[in-house]
């Protein structure tokens, strides 16, 4: 075990954070050992518990930490048509999901009866449905919990393709994007408001 660096709480913690969040990328969920992250990190054991009692614990509180970055990344700048701010988002995310594949497939589907992890994810899904809901057209106040229930559904719809695309890919990623950001148009226009945001993405658009 390499010297143990003297480090605040907090920084220790962003430290353990870290290391647990590369190798949850990096294997299976099965397959990371707490001790291998205590190896990594250079602490004991004991140190590791006592800033995550369990794996799961860890796991949670590293995708916690992935789900505020997302938040922060998808831009939703109402200056951008509705197109356009849902295609950056669906690339901020994508890009999350390729690059944390087993991380993804592990709060989705190995820890799928995991309360803490289950509620990370319903958490940051209700937060993307209420940034989404500031930036859609309304046609009036009246269709604001019907687009909300749109919102809801095309969330769900959109982690279950995407949680099964990272298992096998069928399509290409352009592909995956555009047919997501389509779902979600298709979903919302008799609702939407007449507006020159309510455009369709061009046809095999890039990313």
């Amino acid at each position: 075990m390499p010297p143990r660096r003297r480090l605040t709480p907090a920084d220790r913690r962003a430290q353990l954070l870290a290391v647990g969040a590369r190798l949850f990328a990096e294997r299976p969920y099965d397959d990371v050992l707490m001790e291998e992250v205590a190896t990594e990190a250079g602490v004991s054991r004991a140190l590791l518990y006592r800033h995550f009692p369990g794996k799961n614990a860890l796991f949670a509180a590293v995708y916690q930490q992935a789900a505020d970055q997302l938040l922060v990344e998808t831009r939703l700048d109402p200056a951008d048509s509705l197109v356009e701010q849902l295609a950056q988002g669906m690339d901020v995310h994508l890009d999350y999901f390729i690059a944390n594949r087993n991380a993804v497939l592990a709060a989705n589907r190995v820890l799928a009866g995991d309360p803490v992890v289950q509620s990370v994810l319903a958490n940051g899904l209700d937060a993307l449905r209420a940034r989404l809901l500031a930036v859609v057209p309304l046609a009036d106040d009246d269709t604001r919990e019907a687009v909300s229930a749109v919102l809801k559904s095309w969330l769900v719809f959109v982690q279950v393709l995407c949680v099964d695309w990272l298992t096998k890919e069928t399509c290409t990623r352009t592909q995956l994007r555009d047919t997501c950001v389509e779902a979600l148009l298709g979903g919302l226009r008799p609702l939407l408001a007449d507006s020159p945001a309510n455009g369709r993405p061009a046809r095999g658009a890039g990313l």
